[in-house]
């Protein structure tokens, strides 16, 4: 029982972090960047002047659509990395009494 308190702190202590640790990632070879962090909140938008065409808003759109997809998907990953080093792969959320 020790060591499963010891893995939930540690992971508490790894949530706590991940609100702290951000991803970036960008779209139309950088013209569009979005920050993220590990709990998905964004934490910067940024787009390059040459991105807005006010006669093409539908491309600048899909631009901060696919940067903010890909923003989430690494932090996803991101996410799965640092509780697998305290979990070792092992699936959790089948645990009686909402541990994890």
């Amino acid at each position: 029982m020790k060591e499963v308190q010891k893995m939930q702190a540690e992971m508490t202590r790894i949530q706590e972090e991940l609100g702290i640790k951000t991803v970036e990632a960008t779209a139309g070879g950088g013209v569009v960047r979005v920050v993220i962090s590990g709990h998905l909140e964004i934490k910067e938008i940024a787009i390059e002047p040459a991105a807005v065409d006010p006669d093409d808003l539908e491309m600048l759109q899909d631009l901060v659509m696919a940067a903010v997809n890909e923003a989430i998907r690494l932090a996803q990953e991101m996410s799965a990395t640092e509780m697998e080093k305290v979990t070792g792969g092992i699936d959790l959320s089948g645990l009686p009494g909402g541990l994890f």
